[in-house]
């Protein structure tokens, strides 16, 4: 598994996430939208839609954490990934993004803005090698990584499940 994850970390550039994993921005739109534009969720500009590369390996969490905007997750290489969404009515989806659609597995996954997601690989000896595409674009000012005990407050009928992907 290392091999191939750290081949993929090393041959497209990747470095440390903050939520856990490892990424590189593939592609900004040169097209920018403006704040008035936007829903007043967000406080500046905006560009169109962005792209990046995000490996994790099968020892590694993709914690929880939310954007303001959508984001499409798409399947490259690896085994599955399962992706844990709490909406904000407190509802839990696991969806699988994966290679495999006789197993339910989709190659394209939506997370629905604002929802809460966490990730890990279904093979703890593999990893996964995601793409994912977010519009309007990624900004870190969009980001918010999940605090366990807010989390657990908010939704203490997922208690375990936050207290596995948040430290």
């Amino acid at each position: 598994m290392d091999k191939k994850a750290d081949f993929w970390i090393a041959h497209l550039g990747l470095e440390k996430h903050p939520e856990g994993g490892w990424f590189k921005e593939v592609f900004r739109s040169g097209e920018i939208l403006s704040k008035k534009s936007l829903p007043v969720r967000y406080t500046s500009f905006r560009a169109v839609s962005t792209s990046i590369y995000y490996l994790l390996k099968g020892n590694e969490l993709s914690g929880f954490h939310r954007l303001r905007s959508d984001g499409i997750w798409h399947f490259y290489s690896g085994s599955p990934i399962d992706v844990y969404i709490i909406s904000p009515n407190g509802n839990l989806t696991i969806k699988t993004c994966g290679p495999f659609p006789e197993k339910g597995n989709s190659f394209q996954l939506l997370v629905p803005k604002g929802n809460w997601f966490a990730a890990k690989v279904t093979d703890p000896s593999s990893y996964t090698l995601l793409g994912c595409t977010v519009a309007p674009g990624f900004d870190f000012e969009d980001f918010e990584l999940g605090k366990r005990e807010s989390l657990i407050d908010r939704f203490p009928q997922h208690a375990e499940i936050i207290k596995g992907f948040t430290r």
